[in-house]
């Protein structure tokens, strides 16, 4: 989870700790990272396959 919340904070997404729990401020920046990125596949807030394969590309 580490490396999602470091993926997330360099999109601008997440400013929480990087202390790698998918807390509600990760699960926030992973539904807006979705969002802006027009992810379809995986529920909103769900770190899943398409918005692993979008995010770390």
């Amino acid at each position: 989870m580490k490396k999602l919340q470091q993926l997330l904070s360099g999109q601008g997404l997440y400013r929480g700790r990087t202390d790698g729990r998918y807390g509600r401020s990760v699960e926030n920046a992973v539904s807006e990272f979705q969002w802006y990125n027009d992810i379809q596949g995986d529920p909103w807030g769900v770190y899943g396959p398409a918005t692993r394969r979008a995010l770390e590309g």
